[in-house]
């Protein structure tokens, strides 16, 4: 079993992820690169490892059942255990989203990623997660799942466009967060989500004004909480997101 700490990143061949990745890496610890495409995830790989990140790859397709059962069987004959998830995959489904003009496929989707997908790669993970002295899992989410932040009059408005696929999305995913938090109650399992801000990725058509480094920073502190620290809440740079 390593003595190092154990990582695992979803959707980390590039952008936030990849930056998450090199971010743990940077600490001195093994970090799993999850991700679908085979040729992006050894590009990924290869680059950490030149830049002397202990990184490896992790097949991994979040909307696949078996998939998500293979990357748990590689982590268990790695390491045999997991101390930090972090859920990052996710998709938009396509701009614009306006509620009377998309149809519930997209919508479907979305939230097969974006919320079903941290599930399953979640519940596969935790006998691993289990076996870990300081376990965390960070959600990658978003200020555009803020019900508070929706709902502002324009001048608080900070949440982007109307997008009734993704921007729910994010707010699903924070409301499974906290079920999350509520069952590990009690254990030594930290569950907190992140927004990185917005981030200039091809997930936004590199209009963000951050970098994906920026961005990752969030992840990076929530994946190094001390024993003490929080669960259950909602984080980004400045502090605590509102509901």
């Amino acid at each position: 079993m390593s003595e190092r700490t154990i990582a695992l990143v979803t959707g980390a061949n590039k952008g936030i992820g990849y930056e998450i990745a090199a971010g743990l890496g940077a600490l001195g610890w093994s970090v799993g690169v999850g991700a679908r495409d085979e040729q992006r995830r050894k590009a990924a790989v290869e680059a950490l490892c030149t830049a002397g990140v202990d990184a490896f790859g992790v097949p991994l397709d979040v909307t696949d059942d078996a998939s998500v059962t293979a990357a748990a069987q590689l982590l268990e004959e790695r390491a045999g255990r997991l101390d930090v998830l972090v859920n990052n995959a996710a998709i938009t489904g396509g701009m614009p989203q306006e509620p009377t003009q998309v149809g519930p496929a997209t919508i479907r989707t979305v939230v097969e990623t974006n919320v079903i997908g941290v599930i399953r790669v979640t519940n596969a993970m935790m006998p691993l997660l289990r076996r870990s002295a300081s376990p965390r899992i960070v959600n990658m989410s978003s200020s555009v799942g803020s019900l508070t932040r929706q709902s502002g009059t324009n001048a608080e408005q900070t949440a982007g466009p109307v997008a009734v696929a993704y921007a729910p999305s994010k707010t699903f995913l924070n409301a499974v967060t906290l079920q999350y938090a509520r069952e590990l109650s009690g254990t030594n399992i930290l569950i907190n989500a992140g927004c990185p801000g917005y981030v200039a990725t091809d997930l936004n058509g590199f209009r963000g004004v951050r970098t994906p480094e920026q961005g990752a920073a969030i992840a990076v502190k929530l994946a190094t909480l001390p024993d003490d620290g929080p669960t259950g809440k909602f984080f980004d740079d400045a502090g605590v997101v509102p509901w």
